[in-house]
């Protein structure tokens, strides 16, 4: 297989912006955690099909944690870019802000951490591009990447159910 070229983390960069709606909220008026995940996965997908080019699909989310309620009527922002390329797999790091519409105060909700997949037209995995990070951050985010996914590796174990839904050895 040929070596693909490179990509820069911030070819992947995504933002996405909703106003939060009466039907996205409990009846407290503040989003439901459920609106906010998937919203998490949708912003994480777009960053990890911009850095593949291919179908991708979702394969783990880290913890998420909810830091402050993001009211009806508010702004909900996205932002999700790849922190880290691997063979087949991406992590996909997304944050989560609210901004009031009247005073412009930002405020970080949540953020999480998305472990993507490539996908070639029959189903099975294909390689991605490398990651080339240019800024000390990027650098940094890497490494802390590789670590998150060997902890992963390890939770997980030796076998992993593969996308047919049949278990096999890694």
């Amino acid at each position: 297989m040929q070596q693909q070229k490179g990509k820069h983390p911030s070819e992947s960069r995504v933002e996405m912006v909703e106003v939060v709606l009466p039907n996205d909220t409990n009846p407290l008026g503040t989003i439901l955690g459920g609106k906010v995940m998937h919203l998490i996965d949708m912003a994480g997908v777009i960053a990890a099909h911009r850095h593949s080019r291919s179908v991708a699909v979702t394969v783990a989310m880290d913890q998420v944690q909810f830091l402050s309620p993001v009211k009806v009527g508010e702004l909900i922002i996205l932002q999700a870019q790849v922190t880290a390329a691997f063979h087949t797999s991406m992590e996909v790091e997304v944050k989560v802000f609210s901004e009031n519409l009247l005073s412009g105060v930002r405020r970080p909700t949540s953020s999480a951490f998305l472990t993507f997949v490539a996908i070639d037209e029959k189903g099975q995995l294909r390689q991605v591009p490398p990651l080339i990070p240019q800024t000390r951050e990027e650098k940094r985010k890497l490494e802390e990447a590789r670590r998150r996914r060997q902890i992963r590796l390890r939770k997980k174990g030796k076998s992993r159910v593969n996308l047919t839904g049949r278990k096999e050895r890694t």
